[in-house]
């Protein structure tokens, strides 16, 4: 592919993904900073693979899967997994007084970073509206693996959102 018409390709992805790859790497960084090293590091991994797509699967598969694996893989090298405390976790502390739908957001993604990374990224793409089966693809998981998990991530969320009240 020639590098002007790779360029294009790259731009036309990542705007067209924009709102997706901002949500899983908020989803996976602790701060500020961190969240600015992932999208690097999910964007360089989409400039690397694009000559290799092929089409198979649709564009936002594509990105999830890229998006969710290196997001993963930055916290196995930079051992960030034990931070307590998620990007989303702070962006979600702050008051905001625009009623109980945004309070209630705000307990959903407060419990949903707590998640571990496999559980967060299944329920992240469930939240939007992806089929089992895109999951499935873009987890490696079966179809009906990612229905059973998507149950029990439902649970643990009902549970531990009851033990807050």
């Amino acid at each position: 592919m020639a590098l002007p018409d790779k360029e294009a390709r790259f731009m036309a992805i990542v705007n067209d993904n924009r709102s997706l790859l901002y949500k899983v790497c908020h989803m996976y960084a602790s701060d500020k900073e961190h969240f600015r090293d992932l999208y690097q590091e999910v964007l360089a991994n989409i400039w690397e693979g694009i000559g290799g797509f092929r089409g198979e699967a649709a564009v936002s598969t594509w990105i999830y899967r890229i998006a969710i694996n290196t997001c993963v893989t930055f916290f196995r090298h930079h051992n960030r997994h034990d931070s307590s405390k998620t990007y989303l976790d702070m962006a979600y502390d702050i008051e905001d007084d625009n009623g109980e739908r945004n309070e209630r957001l705000r307990e959903m993604y407060r419990l949903i970073s707590r998640l571990d990374k496999i559980d967060k990224a299944i329920i992240l793409m469930w939240l939007d509206e992806r089929s089992y089966d895109e999951i499935a693809e873009v987890t490696g998981f079966t179809r009906n693996n990612v229905a059973t998990r998507l149950h029990r991530i439902k649970q643990r969320l009902a549970e531990n959102s009851s033990r807050n009240e």
